[in-house]
């Protein structure tokens, strides 16, 4: 099995990647919505969790975790390579590096959690690749918040669209012509993001196109690629591990299980069963 976790249901936007890159593996789902959001939350708190996750995920026999959350990966992917060695991990980061070489006007635009943009891990990001271009950074942690709600935003888009404008416009005002999705949760707030950009670009005839980066197809395609070269082929040292024939999927939350599932359904466009966690 592969397990995929997240502070709550944003990573979902990575799961159903993942699930449609590899048809035929098991993948377990894990959201830690007890604790739900990681943006507001010290890093020493993020990585205490975090590596429970973890261990309960390897635990309950899966090959290779994702870390499918932007603020884990940022302040505790490290650790868990450290206290996991025998087992591949797959983190996720801002696309700093794709943005910075696609940009026309040389600004370019990372929404965030407050955690991700505080790290050392974005910090070197920004100084491996941000040397030539302006980035703009922007915490949205109430998009974290709609999204985890987002069966019940649906019922008023026009909120959506607010508050997704107050966000985005003053970085396109700033001339970034790319938007780099830094948080799983975004993706799932994309057609009010492209509204919005739509929007400005009609009020500014003149202005370049707008790309957004949505990292999910990235991690999916490193993920299979880790999966098949070494945990389908028992190459990890984790043990022997065979490559599944007959794919089903777990979702578990540490939060309330028929909430998730009703969010989940929202998010994903059918039904799931979801279990709830002690942990």
């Amino acid at each position: 099995m592969l397990g995929v976790f997240d502070s709550g249901v944003g990573g979902l936007s990575i799961w159903r990647e993942i699930a449609s890159a590899l048809p035929e593996v098991p993948v377990v789902y894990l959201a830690d919505q007890a604790f739900v959001p990681y943006g507001d939350r010290s890093p020493e708190e993020v990585r205490a969790r975090v590596l429970r996750l973890a261990g309960w995920l390897i635990q309950h026999g899966c090959a290779l975790v994702v870390v499918a959350c932007n603020t884990a990966s940022a302040v505790a992917l490290d650790a868990l390579r450290a206290e996991f060695h025998r087992v591949p991990f797959v983190g996720i980061e801002p696309a700093v590096k794709p943005a910075a070489q696609h940009t026309q006007t040389g600004t370019i635009a990372v929404l965030a959690t407050h955690n991700t943009l505080r790290s050392q891990r974005y910090a070197g990001l920004v100084n491996r690749w941000g040397g030539g271009v302006r980035v703009l950074e922007r915490a949205c942690p109430a998009w974290v918040k709609a999204v985890e709600r987002l069966d019940v935003y649906q019922r008023t888009p026009h909120l959506l669209t607010f508050m997704v404008k107050a966000c985005v416009w003053p970085l396109l005002e700033q001339r970034a012509d790319v938007l780099v999705l830094g948080c799983t949760h975004f993706p799932f707030l994309r057609p009010w993001i492209d509204q919005v950009a739509a929007r400005w670009r009609a009020a500014h005839a003149n202005a370049p196109p707008i790309t957004i980066y949505d990292p999910a197809p990235a991690v999916a395609r490193r993920t299979h690629q880790v999966w098949r070269g070494q945990v389908a082929f028992g190459s990890t040292g984790a043990g022997q591990f065979s490559l599944p024939r007959a794919s089903h999927h777990e979702f578990w939350t540490t939060g309330e299980a028929a909430g998730f599932a009703t969010v989940a359904q929202a998010l994903l466009g059918y039904p799931i069963v979801a279990r709830q966690l002690k942990l």
